[in-house]
């Protein structure tokens, strides 16, 4: 008979209408549609419309921007990315005082968990992106031996790339920055729910990066809500299941592929012949990082009765060290 226990912690949601990333599957379905409250608008006051072009003619100027080609050679992507690297490198303060702003988060965890992570994604995309952009040539056999087969790695086009509020800077420029290695222009909306982040990258992000091709859209969910009426060739969402079927649906009406990386309930199996000490260990770093508000942090446990036991007597041990 297994036994469920429960490891839970929920952080304070400040608005039930924001596209963020709930720790709990239960909460009421997010509507898009619907007209912030005036606590989350004043929480945005610093940050909304920072970009204030519309919709439709920001997204056919990126559009414009694509279709000139000059995403598409290799160099100039390769120097994109290395200004995203300056970036990153030249105002990590400002990115630590505005991480601390939002999340309250120790400088050692904004290094490892948001700036140095992206740092080392880009670091590895400049190592591997001539390889990963070459012209493939697959093994031919017997029904194409007289051809000379290719496979070209072509970008999508416009890409759309929507934040989240508990990892607000990697969840944003680690996506971006894959978009920008394979070619496409990118519109980046970071999450309202962390504003400082936000109006951190959206300040900087222009100083760096080209700005006919990758743009920043700050603000809540009218604006979330009026980009998902544009058409875009490819939409990376992260948030919670609820919003996800929002993002879909919207992605629906002109066939748009999606990204969804959505939150969800993440279980732990425990066994007898697990080395318990290792496992408590372990499972409260996962659900302690980031103070439990991670997409796959540990939510429930499932064991025996007499593992149970077992683990809340040493998690009253470990958690103490």
């Amino acid at each position: 008979m297994a036994t469920e226990v429960v490891v839970d912690m929920v952080a304070d949601q400040e608005s039930d209408n924001k596209v963020d990333h709930p720790v709990d599957d239960k909460v009421s379905q997010v509507n898009i549609n619907i007209e912030e409250d005036t606590s989350t608008a004043t929480k945005m006051s610093n940050v909304i419309a920072i970009d204030v072009e519309p919709s439709d003619k920001l997204v056919q100027k990126t559009r414009d921007a694509y279709f000139s080609g000059k995403t598409r050679p290799l160099k100039w992507r390769i120097h994109q990315i290395k200004q995203l690297k300056r970036m990153l490198e030249e105002n990590k303060e400002q990115f630590h005082s505005a991480l601390k702003s939002d999340l309250r988060r120790s400088k050692f965890e904004n290094c490892c968990l948001e700036i140095d992570y992206t740092l080392n994604e880009i670091i590895s995309m400049l190592r591997n992106i001539k390889e990963w952009s070459s012209v493939e040539k697959p093994p031919k056999d017997l029904v194409n031996i007289l051809d000379s087969p290719e496979i070209h790695k072509d970008p999508y086009g416009v890409v759309l790339i929507i934040g989240s509020w508990n990892y607000p800077l990697q969840l944003l420029l680690a996506p971006a920055l894959g978009a920008i290695a394979a070619g496409n222009c990118v519109i980046m909306k970071p999450s309202e729910v962390s504003p400082a982040t936000a109006d951190t990258i959206a300040r900087l992000v222009p100083k760096y990066l080209d700005t006919e091709c990758y743009h920043v859209v700050t603000g809540g969910i009218a604006e979330t809500t009026d980009l998902l009426k544009q058409r875009f060739d490819y939409i990376f969402y992260t948030g919670s299941g609820n919003v996800g079927k929002i993002i879909r649906e919207a992605a629906n009406k002109y066939l748009t592929p999606v990204t969804l990386e959505l939150g969800g309930k993440s279980p732990v199996w425990i066994d007898n012949t697990a080395d318990l000490d290792l496992a408590v260990k372990r499972i409260l770093w996962g659900k302690f990082l980031n103070a439990g508000q991670t997409c796959i942090a540990p939510d429930y446990i499932l064991c025996t009765k007499e593992v149970e036991n077992k683990f809340v007597e040493r998690t009253k041990v470990l958690i103490k060290q």
